[in-house]
């Protein structure tokens, strides 16, 4: 199954790593990635598959959510069908 990461926050040194690493642990795959600094602001979006994890979305969720809190970042992560559905026009 593919899921969408997206990680939004103040611009700050090693973000992508650190979000990079994370998924890395839960075995999670990048499929695509796309960032952007707007402003002060990073921006990014991921393509992941979670096929090969062991963990529900629901607790990945809950570690990225845990991780942006530390860091100061918003960072969420969706099924790919539930983003393009709520996505399309």
């Amino acid at each position: 199954m593919n899921a969408i990461v997206t990680v939004i926050g103040k611009d700050q040194v090693g973000i992508t790593a650190a979000v990079c690493s994370l998924l890395a642990q839960q075995n999670i795959n990048i499929l695509d990635i796309t960032q952007t600094i707007l402003q002060d602001y990073f921006t990014m979006v991921m393509l992941v598959d979670v096929s090969a994890c062991q963990q529900d979305i629901g607790q990945i969720s809950e570690l990225l959510n845990k991780a942006g809190e530390e860091r100061g970042l918003s960072i969420r992560i969706q099924r790919e069908d539930i983003f393009n559905a709520m996505h399309r026009i």
